[in-house]
């Protein structure tokens, strides 16, 4: 089983050693529509063989100087009795199929969502997030086309080649040949055919996921492609990349251009017809069962033509399950340890010889899981973060300073496990945080960024996103708290007012205070502040500063900012320097021992 950050119980039990047998786990899981699909199909075939036997038989019953038209009326009425028969079973297939579908498409969905939310942070820095939404939508879309039509119209055409072969030798046992010869024919080719096109339906689905990306990167960089005047340069991107959907669409074409059955059905009828007419020459069989085995071979068309669109259909939602796969069974380094420590955080955070980089793939220990064996920490460019070490007490309040790059903000994500160290551990209360469980951990650790994060939702549902249970009494209080109350109340809706794409209605000082009340409403055991009061203008510092105060009093806080006033209240100070603890104690000590501290000091004072 592999590791994630977060699971939800899955009701299917899933199979991820192949797309098909993926597939197959998914379906078993609605068996009887299965089953009704099937029974519906053979019926529809079955139904369908009807009518060139009725129709062979009133043709001799119209031939010769006598015609029976009582015959002719009851085969007449058999027609219409076996067609509405098979009108319901198709009726019952095809809804089957369809909700198959949309069932498939539903939980398959559901499976990859939650799988995506419990990836570690490693894996989603690394995976384009157009591409990722390619296959969480279209490829996903892909399925229900699997089933409805794809796989519908497969198992129907399967029962019209083998009703043929069933039918045939009632009307005479010589007429099984052609029918026999033609499956046996149109089943080695038709794998030949699909062997040619997997790979080309992986392509189209692996371009189009390609487009994709960069459609979302360019959209997501909008301001940055406008600021520089690369709107052409973009487009010229995305039709580079159009160009090759649309080219793995005409390779595509190019197999089923090539569908051999096409000739076989015509080889078919040709030589069953031959057939026929030898044996009437011979008088074996009269003209009216020409006329009903010539029908009984006409059946073929139905799974030929038909087999040029199912087969690609198939094809094509096949290479979608196997890159959704790809998704579900990509490994994470980071588990949610559910049986791991769990009780109330005091606070005491410690740092010891803690090494971190953010492409290192295996722990000192080996607790890590992104690699697969070793000693050492695997790193392709300098650490983050190199032997740090310091300690902060419970209800202290530690600040981190030092320039850009310094790996202050990665100290952050190190503390709730957003990442795990490559050497070294951090503790919390005296337990290695991969030892806690995860969820307990960071329900008990808030972090307000420096970027901030806003749902496209209401300003109360934004407030509210750590604890969806409060009520608007406790919001409001929180809002207030973090100096928000007065602006929220300006909106039409206040707190009911829905904020933008990433809060991109609201100024960063208003993002701020947003975060600052989600913070105050949790109330964490551990307060990270990373650079998070930077877009508050002057006015309104001052009360910020009375409300972070009040916030952090009784609890861990660790502060990373620039700001002197909030440096200097701090307990303790440690200044980063290119990812080394470069000095550590008070203000009053650092400003009389430390030059680093000094310069950065004399920087923002």
């Amino acid at each position: 089983m592999l590791k994630s950050e977060f699971v939800v119980v899955n009701p299917i039990r899933t199979n991820h050693s192949g797309p098909v047998r993926w597939l197959a786990s998914h379906l078993q899981h609605n068996l009887w529509l299965v089953v009704v699909s099937i029974l519906g199909a053979f019926g529809n075939a079955a139904l369908a063989s009807a009518i060139p036997i009725y129709a062979g038989q009133a043709f001799n019953a119209a031939r010769g100087d006598r015609v029976d038209l009582q015959t002719i009326l009851w085969v007449s009425l058999l027609m219409v009795g076996t067609q509405l028969v098979r009108s319901l079973l198709q009726l019952a297939r095809n809804a089957a199929s369809e909700v198959q579908g949309q069932r498939l498409e539903r939980d398959s969905r559901q499976e990859l969502y939650a799988s995506l939310l419990g990836k570690s942070m490693r894996f989603h820095d690394g995976y384009p997030t157009g591409e990722m939404m390619a296959r969480a939508t279209n490829d996903v879309r892909e399925l229900a086309l699997l089933v409805a039509p794809g796989l519908n119209l497969v198992i129907g055409s399967a029962n019209f080649l083998i009703v043929p072969i069933l039918v045939a030798p009632s009307i005479h046992p010589q007429l099984i040949w052609t029918p026999l010869i033609f499956t046996i024919l149109y089943t080695i080719s038709l794998a030949q055919y699909l062997q040619e096109l997997s790979p080309a339906t992986t392509q189209v689905r692996t371009s189009f996921g390609q487009m994709n990306s960069g459609l979302t990167a360019a959209i997501e960089g909008i301001e940055t492609v406008k600021s520089a005047a690369q709107e052409s340069v973009e487009i010229e991107r995305f039709a580079k990349n159009a160009r090759r959907v649309r080219d793995a669409f005409v390779g595509q074409g190019r197999v089923e251009a090539r569908y051999l059955p096409l000739l076989l059905l015509g080889i078919a009828q040709a030589t069953g017809l031959w057939h026929a007419l030898v044996l009437f020459r011979a008088e074996i069989l009269p003209l009216g069962d020409v006329v009903a085995y010539t029908g009984i071979i006409s059946l073929f068309s139905f799974p030929v033509f038909v087999s040029l669109f199912a087969y690609s259909q198939v094809s094509s939602g096949v290479s979608s399950a196997r890159r959704i796969l790809e998704l579900l069974r990509s490994e994470t380094e980071l588990d949610r340890n559910e049986g791991g420590y769990s009780e109330k955080m005091r606070g005491e955070i410690c740092f010891e010889n803690v090494t971190f980089g953010y492409d290192s793939t295996l722990t000192e220990d080996g607790r890590n899981g992104l690699g697969s064996s070793g000693s050492q920490a695997a790193q392709a460019s300098r650490p983050a973060l190199e032997a740090v070490s310091f300690t902060i007490e419970a209800g202290q309040t530690l600040a981190l300073v030092g320039q850009t790059g310094s790996g202050k903000s990665t100290v952050a994500k190190l503390i709730n496990r957003i990442y795990d160290v490559s050497q070294g551990q951090v503790t919390v209360d005296g337990v290695d945080v991969r030892d806690w469980n995860i969820a307990t951990l960071r329900q008990q650790i808030s972090i307000i960024e420096q970027d901030i994060f806003l749902f496209s939702r209401t300003i109360g549902e934004n407030i509210a996103f750590g604890r969806p249970d409060a009520t608007e009494e406790e919001i409001v209080g929180a809002a207030q708290s973090a100096q928000a109350h007065d602006f929220i109340s300006t909106f039409p809706e206040g707190y009911h007012t829905v904020v933008g794409e990433r809060g991109v209605m609201l100024s960063g000082g208003q993002r701020q205070r947003i975060a600052l009340a989600r913070a105050f409403l949790t109330d964490p055991a551990v307060l990270i502040l990373d650079d998070s009061t930077s877009a508050i203008d002057s006015a309104t510092e001052d009360q910020i500063q009375r409300a972070i105060e009040a916030a952090t009093r009784g609890r861990t806080t660790i502060l990373i900012t620039h700001r002197l006033s909030q440096i200097r209240w701090a307990d303790k100070i440690v200044v980063l320097r290119k990812g080394r603890v470069a000095a550590v104690g008070s203000h009053e000590e650092l400003l009389e021992k430390s030059q680093a501290y000094r310069d950065i000091f004399a920087r923002y004072s």
